[in-house]
């Protein structure tokens, strides 16, 4: 399984949105040079207040970019970073994937995904309706769409156009649940 970076995008302040960039740098154990969620501890806000001590299993946020598609369908529009992410993908399923998978991207970053984004009422407050495009309930399942989170596990520089290859870990597979 592979796919391409679209986009990445970063800000050093904590604000809903980040820009794109012709490229960032992750660093290995603590996320996206120059943004305001890198670090070893949790530095999301409601995170921070409730633990500050918590690891920080969010340092690198991923969207598929056939995300846009479908809002786009819905009457939304949103474009790489507009979400708050760091790295647009194109090609891979990233909901399905389970908790561990290692994503190769570019020549030698690695990223370690952790879990699922848990979006908050403040994709309310950047386009009115989008949470219950991104978060919905089907049957008795929650459904997020939002995203996925991970960890750099090894550093590097990561540019749109850069391949990215999927390493499942071994069996049995977790699905992903929100960090």
């Amino acid at each position: 399984m592979s796919g391409t970076v679209t986009a990445v995008c970063r800000d050093g302040e904590h604000r809903f949105s980040k820009q794109a960039v012709p490229a960032i740098t992750l660093l290995a154990g603590l996320g996206v040079e120059g943004d305001a969620h890198a670090g070893v501890t949790v530095k999301h806000r409601s995170r921070v207040a409730a633990d500050p001590t918590q690891p920080n299993l969010r340092q690198v946020h991923l969207i598929h970019e056939e995300l846009f598609a479908e809002l786009a369908a819905a009457g939304f529009t949103v474009r790489p970073g507009e979400m708050g992410e760091n790295v647009t993908t194109v090609g891979i399923d990233l909901l399905a994937l389970p908790t561990g998978t290692l994503l190769r991207v570019g020549a030698d970053a690695v990223i370690e995904v952790t879990g699922l984004r848990n979006p908050c009422a403040q994709i309310d407050a950047f386009q009115p309706g989008l949470l219950k495009q991104v978060v919905h309930r089907d049957g008795d399942r929650l459904v997020r769409k939002a995203g996925i989170m991970g960890v750099v596990r090894t550093g590097g520089r990561v540019a749109p156009g850069d391949r990215i290859t999927v390493d499942l870990p071994p069996p049995p597979h977790s699905p992903l649940g929100r960090v």
